[in-house]
């Protein structure tokens, strides 16, 4: 594995607050979902919060900035991006309280707990899945982007899912974002772990339909379905709208 490129410009985010070193563009950079994403936390001083899936950790580190108290694990497979997720936690002061566990999401249980990944020890968890199953897209050419999109086998979801179920603790919270025309199986693999459901959709433009859907969900609840207020992106203008420019900022929790 090759270090991480110290010498590459980072990213700004959050209105300058965070700095972001990723892969080089081409490859799999953490964008808007992921602004939407750690926007959705509700993150709590002395919480243990996990970002699994992590790449390089623009999620889990936004929500160790927006809460001082947390303690923040960041779960990515590929050694790079992990090395990168370092990288960033230390560049932004926050190492300290972030952690970078190096494991596969799917793997079986006893692979997982000998990474780190720990059954009931997590508080809230921040998930990005890779949106597609195998032989369901084209795969990219770029091999680190192909593996961040698509699961290499199938039933990746179901497996993801029931290890993100595994890591939090009884009432602990998970929210994650996906694909809106994958909402059937996010709610099929959350059926019997996961309760009071409350889904978001995220629509480019208030007349176009949904293109994502944020899913929040309690561990063991049997608390009743929320469909929530649409999230609109864009306005008239092409522009964000003001919610969605502030979340860019880190300034406006969802």
């Amino acid at each position: 594995m090759s270090p991480p490129d110290a010498r590459s410009v980072p990213d700004s985010w959050l209105g300058g607050r965070l700095t972001l070193r990723q892969p080089p563009r081409g490859a799999h950079r953490a964008g808007t979902d992921a602004v939407l994403l750690a926007a959705s936390a509700d993150a709590r001083g002395g919480e243990t919060v996990c970002d699994l899936g992590a790449g390089t950790g623009a999620v889990g580190l936004a929500v160790a900035l927006a809460c001082p108290e947390a303690r923040v694990m960041l779960v990515e497979r590929d050694p790079e991006a992990a090395a990168l997720g370092r990288l960033n936690a230390q560049e932004n002061g926050l190492a300290e309280r972030v952690r970078v566990i190096e494991a596969d999401v799917t793997a079986p249980g006893r692979e997982r707990r000998a990474a780190g990944l720990l059954p009931d020890s997590v508080d809230l968890l921040l998930t990005n899945p890779p949106f597609f199953e195998p032989g369901r897209h084209r795969a990219s050419p770029v091999a680190t982007r192909a593996v961040a999109h698509g699961f290499p086998e199938p039933g990746g979801l179901e497996a993801w899912l029931r290890t993100a179920a595994d890591l939090l603790r009884p009432g602990g919270r998970m929210v994650l974002i996906h694909r809106a025309d994958a909402l059937p199986a996010c709610l099929d693999a959350m059926a019997g772990r996961f309760g009071a459901l409350t889904v978001t959709p995220v629509q480019p433009r208030a007349e176009a339909a949904a293109i994502r859907v944020l899913v929040a969900g309690v561990r063991g609840s049997r608390g009743p379905f929320t469909l929530a207020p649409a999230l609109v992106l864009h306005g008239p203008d092409g522009r964000f709208t003001a919610e969605v420019e502030a979340m860019h900022r880190g300034e406006a929790p969802r």
